[in-house]
């Protein structure tokens, strides 16, 4: 199968200019006189406690069991094969969460380390072929360590999210750090500290759409890997079509219960419309349902 080159540069240019986000970030700080390290380090402890508790997190917050291959040897049978394809250890912990909504989620830090889960409402809505292209899709996500690259690409969203607040404060009581600016007068730290909030919502504001531009780009690799895994990329089509239509068939009351998890689902139990979708997690079912289908006529050779 060829690779999307598209795609990849896209997922490239994006790291890039996260990259550039960063230095602007730290270059802000060395300026005003803030140490960098400190408040990289608290972000960093943070992104590894979100990283190594990631599987935990996610299993608690969603209610989610896991169960054993005897309680359901179907899906474990699936998972295992899948998996023995894609290349990679059978996920630690395969677990359903009781919901109506049909979706499926996939987190760890890393293969050794994963948990897939699925819905009870996906398992009693999608057949056979159809959950196995989730599955794969899922599987996928695991395979090109998603949760590894997500957690750490959103390390400068926690650090200026952190900066905002900590600049809010001092804001109120009047103070703020600088090497050697305190014989500039109150005018001139006021005009550092504003010059340094506003660059830091900018940077927070930058880097939510490029993280979430991220994001989508692993959600359109994780289709091709799902769809190149059973080898048949309509299967997933099919499966995206019911989930997306299902859901909207849900009361929204129902969906906020699980809106927490919404970054980890194959679709958001709750979408955006217009500005809300460049925030969103994950590209329109549309554009991904079009792409599959596209997949599915190269590999037939139309």
């Amino acid at each position: 199968m060829k690779r999307d080159h598209g795609l990849t540069a896209r997922m490239v240019l994006t790291v890039i200019m996260l990259a550039l986000a960063y230095v602007a970030l730290i270059g802000i700080l060395f300026w005003a006189g803030i140490n960098p390290y400190l408040i990289f380090g608290f972000g960093i402890v943070m992104v590894f406690f979100q990283y190594f508790m990631s599987d935990k997190l996610v299993l608690a917050a969603t209610k989610s069991k896991v169960v054993t291959a005897k309680d359901r040897p179907k899906l474990h049978s699936m998972i295992e094969r899948l998996s023995k394809s894609a290349g990679i250890p059978k996920p630690k912990n395969i677990a359903i969460m009781d919901s109506e909504a049909p979706n499926a989620f996939a987190t760890g830090r890393s293969p050794k380390h994963a948990t897939v889960a699925v819905t009870t409402g996906l398992l009693n809505k999608l057949n056979d072929e159809e959950l196995e292209a989730v599955l794969g899709h899922e599987l996928g996500h695991v395979k090109n360590k998603d949760v590894m690259v997500m957690t750490w690409a959103s390390l400068i969203i926690v650090v200026a999210g952190f900066l905002m607040q900590m600049l809010f404060w001092m804001s109120l009581f009047g103070g703020f750090g600088g090497r050697g600016r305190s014989n500039g007068g109150g005018g001139q730290l006021m005009i550092i500290m504003m010059i340094v909030y506003v660059s830091v919502i900018v940077i927070y504001f930058v880097s939510q759409l490029l993280v979430r531009a991220l994001s989508r780009y692993r959600e359109l690799a994780a289709d091709r890997v799902g769809a190149e895994l059973t080898g048949n990329p309509r299967h997933l089509a099919s499966a995206l079509r019911k989930i997306s239509s299902q859901i909207a068939l849900i009361p929204e009351k129902d969906l906020r219960q699980i809106e927490h998890a919404n970054a980890f689902f194959i679709i958001p139990a709750l979408q955006g419309k217009t500005m809300a979708a460049m925030m969103s997690s994950h590209p329109p079912t549309d554009l991904r349902i079009e792409r599959l289908m596209n997949m599915d006529r190269f590999m037939r050779g139309q």
